[in-house]
């Protein structure tokens, strides 16, 4: 194969072996040709290299980042440590039987594995203490 395609071209370096390979076409069409070598591997001191920027994509801020970065509880208001309570699965929320806490009805009305609390909240859930809620106020800054 390389005795078959072995060529030598002339380049700005001078000439140079490489493999090519060529397919004739119509007479009112170039012939495609594939070559492989021929570069000059001589080392040029005066080039200049100019690397480009890689694209910088910004990822998206995931919804539990932005309430977070809100910095309020969503049950009660409150803005001072804040932290996030979160539940395995929501079909963990439905208990056949049981009346379901504010704090359950909510992430199950919103659909959300995470709520973020204060930690005075959080503890509540974690006790079974009955949260407090701050009703419309609340659906005015998380709806």
């Amino acid at each position: 194969m390389a005795r078959k395609y072995k060529v030598t071209i002339d380049t700005p370096a001078g000439p140079r072996k490489c493999l090519q390979a060529s397919i004739t076409r119509a007479p009112s069409r170039k012939p495609l040709i594939a070559q492989f070598g021929g570069i000059p591997l001589k080392r040029q001191k005066s080039a200049v290299l100019k690397d480009r920027d890689p694209a910088h994509s910004h990822p998206r801020q995931r919804e539990l980042t932005r309430r977070l970065l809100a910095g309020f509880c969503e049950l009660c208001g409150q803005t001072e440590k804040i932290q996030v309570h979160q539940i395995r699965k929501l079909a963990d929320l439905d208990r056949l039987g049981q009346e379901q806490p504010n704090w359950a009805a909510l992430m199950a009305r919103k659909r959300r594995k995470t709520l973020v609390v204060c930690s005075t909240c959080h503890e509540g859930i974690h006790v079974g203490r009955e949260t407090a809620t701050h009703g419309s106020h609340w659906r005015a800054r998380c709806d």
